[in-house]
C-alpha cells in the first residue's frame, strides 16, 4: 500500500468517526435540529473532535503541540480534555462548560457526560490517578469522580455526588460522599439518560422512621390521643388565697397625730 492509499484510507476512517460523532449528538439530544446545527454549534462536538486530533499526536510522541491544542479546545469550548486520556465510541457531552477530564482517564463506550463533570485524579502520585468509566455510563451535572476508581457499566452518578469509591455495575450513586442508593445487578436498558430519576436517601430514612413511629403508638395505644391535661390537686383547690397582712393599729394612730 503506497502513501497515496494509506492516505485516503486515514481519511475514510476519519469520515466515519465524525458521522459516528454526529449521529450520538443527534440520537442523545432532542434539541438537536439537524447536521449543520450539530457541526457548528455543539463545543462538546468540537472539544472532542480536538482531542482526537491531539489525541493522535500525543500518541506520536509530538512534544508541546499536543498539548497547545487541547488548551486551545478548553478556550473555545470550555472543557478541558486532557491529551493523554482515553476514550470509547460514542461519548457524548451534553452543553460541556466545565468539564474536566484528566490525563489517565478512561471511558468506555457510549458514556455521557453533562456540564460540570469533573474525572480528576487525587494527589501528586504518577501512574493510574484518574477515573475508569465502564461503557454505558452516565454521569449528571456538577458530578466528580475522584481519583483512580471504577464506574461499573450501565450506572448512573447523580447530580453533585463525588464519587471517591468503586461503582459497581447498574448502579446508582448520589450524595457527598457519593453512595450506592440502588444496585439492581440488571441491566435494564443500553442508555438511560433520566439522571433526574434518582432515589433521596434522607427522605427515604425520614419516612422510615415515621413508619417506626406509627407502629410504637400503635401498639402503645397512644394514636389520636391527646396529650393529658395537668390536673389541680386538692391540696391546690383548698389553699387560702393569701391576703395582704394590716398595718398594725398602733403605728397608724401616731402616724396620724404626727400629722
Amino acid at each position: 500500500m503506497n502513501y497515496i492509499e494509506k492516505f485516503v484510507d486515514f481519511l475514510r476512517r476519519t469520515a466515519g468517526i465524525l458521522r459516528e460523532d454526529i449521529q450520538v449528538v443527534k440520537d442523545r439530544d432532542p434539541a438537536a435540529r439537524g447536521t449543520l446545527e450539530v457541526i457548528f454549534s455543539y463545543p462538546g462536538l468540537h472539544a472532542i473532535w480536538m482531542y482526537r486530533i491531539a489525541h493522535y499526536l500525543h500518541e506520536k510522541s509530538v512534544p508541546l503541540l499536543p498539548r497547545l491544542i487541547s488548551m486551545s479546545g478548553r478556550l473555545l469550548t470550555g472543557i478541558e480534555i486532557h491529551q493523554g486520556a482515553k476514550m470509547g465510541k460514542g461519548l457524548f457531552i451534553d452543553h460541556g462548560m466545565g468539564v474536566v477530564i484528566g490525563e489517565t482517564t478512561e471511558i468506555g463506550n457510549n458514556v455521557t457526560l453533562f456540564q460540570g463533570v469533573t474525572l480528576g485524579g487525587t494527589g501528586k502520585e504518577k501512574g493510574k490517578r484518574h477515573p475508569t468509566i465502564e461503557d454505558n455510563v452516565v454521569i449528571a451535572a456538577g458530578a466528580s469522580v475522584l481519583g483512580p476508581v471504577r464506574i461499573g457499566e450501565s450506572s448512573k452518578i447523580g447530580a453533585g455526588a463525588v464519587v471517591i469509591s468503586d461503582v459497581p455495575p447498574n448502579c446508582t450513586v448520589v450524595g457527598v460522599p457519593g453512595r450506592v442508593t440502588v444496585c439492581s445487578g440488571e441491566r435494564i436498558s443500553a442508555i438511560d439518560l433520566h439522571h433526574e430519576r434518582l432515589p433521596d436517601p434522607v427522605l427515604e430514612s425520614l419516612k422510615a422512621i415515621e413508619v417506626r413511629l406509627d407502629r410504637i403508638e400503635s401498639e402503645l395505644g397512644l394514636r389520636g390521643k391527646k396529650p393529658a391535661e395537668k390536673k389541680e390537686t386538692s391540696a391546690q383547690r383548698k389553699k387560702p388565697a393569701t391576703k395582704k397582712s394590716a398595718a398594725p393599729k398602733g403605728k397608724k394612730k401616731e402616724k396620724d397625730e404626727n400629722i
